[in-house]
């Protein structure tokens, strides 16, 4: 299972950025879709998780209101969308994928991902 992160870059406070998670070698149908965060220094950061089943998402909550998480299963494929970013969103973000244990909104701990893809830098600076 390979998940290939891209989207990220430099962008100004209030900005928005569209964060992509590609899967190759499986079907992401199975699948629940996190991303997480990591800043210098801090640890990695839970901050988005969608089911398998599209319509369940999950915030945390210092990003509810601002990011959406999607997926389009038939491009083997998930978003992130960043809208009114803040520098304190500057960090790496990395996509997980595993199969939902039964309680999946607790999926917020990266140990319960086997599969991650390389991260891609986001940096909100003016």
């Amino acid at each position: 299972v390979q998940l290939q992160a891209s989207g990220g870059g430099l962008v100004q406070p209030g900005g928005s950025l569209r964060l992509s998670c590609a899967a190759s070698a499986i079907a992401l149908d199975y699948y629940a879709i996190a991303w997480f965060r990591q800043a210098p220094g801090k640890e990695r950061e839970w901050v988005a998780l969608i089911s398998k089943n599209i319509g369940s998402t999950y915030y945390a909550d210092s990003v509810k209101g601002r990011f959406t998480i999607s997926r389009d299963n038939a491009k083997k494929t998930a978003y992130l969308q960043m809208n009114r970013l803040k520098p304190e969103d500057t960090a790496v973000y990395y996509c997980a994928a595993d199969i939902p244990i039964a309680n999946i909104a607790t999926m917020t701990r990266p140990g319960l991902f086997e599969y991650w893809g390389q991260g891609t830098q986001v940096t909100v600076s003016s």
